[in-house]
């Protein structure tokens, strides 16, 4: 559980965006374990204050007591090795392998259009943003036959893929994609499922509640 009001707190602290998808991700494993942590939001002009812990300059970055940490899935990664309950990741190595191997695919080919349509779009021409919004789009109806045979991504249990994926499906009506019943009834039960995980609901900041729940109740139970 977030907690921003630790003064002498000795575990996780995490530094977050408000409204991140990379950062919600994170949020949502602690929340998938129950950890709690200090959060700290940080702005977009304050960012360059984390030099000290992240020389990238980047959010999420994670500081506890033996380690600090930047990028999301080492952070990601970290955390579901040193807390073992819920595990996220297969304890078997060839699974785990799998796992990763996806999770690597997945931000190779289908987060690098989310990335230019959610975190730098004053970057993009009219052009290339109906160009980024078209092969999101493809990717999410091509994405939604993988949910016909099981009820999280590609597995009956919740994992960390799904960490990684639910936060960018949250988002995707914030960059004109929607997930129609027609071509993707599957992917839209899988949201509904997801969405509605206790894990999620705390694993949201307030912006990000706000800013989604007309979204959010469209899947409500």
């Amino acid at each position: 559980m977030p907690n921003s009001d630790l003064p002498h707190f000795h575990g996780i602290t995490l530094y977050s965006h408000n409204n991140d998808y990379q950062c919600h991700s994170t949020r949502l494993i602690l929340a998938e374990k129950g950890i709690q942590y200090r959060l700290i939001l940080v702005e977009d002009s304050d960012i360059e204050d984390l030099t000290q812990i992240n020389p990238y300059g980047s959010l999420p970055a994670l500081v506890d007591p033996q380690t600090k940490l930047y990028h999301h899935l080492i952070i990601n990664e970290y955390i579901d090795d040193r807390y073992r309950q819920n595990r996220l990741f297969s304890d078997a190595p060839a699974e785990k392998a799998q796992q990763k191997q996806l999770l690597w695919r997945i931000h190779q080919d289908w987060f690098k259009y989310a990335d230019q349509l959610l975190r730098h779009p004053e970057q993009l021409s009219d052009l290339d943003k109906k160009k980024a919004e078209q092969e999101l789009q493809d990717v999410i109806i091509n994405l939604s036959r993988l949910f016909q045979h099981s009820n999280y991504f590609m597995s009956d249990q919740f994992s960390i893929l799904d960490c990684s994926l639910a936060p960018l499906l949250l988002r995707l009506p914030s960059v004109g994609i929607s997930i129609s019943n027609k071509h993707s009834k599957a992917l839209l039960l899988y949201c509904k499922r997801v969405f509605n995980r206790d894990s999620f609901k705390q694993s949201m900041t307030q912006v990000e509640l706000s800013r989604y729940s007309d979204y959010l109740k469209f899947f409500n139970n």
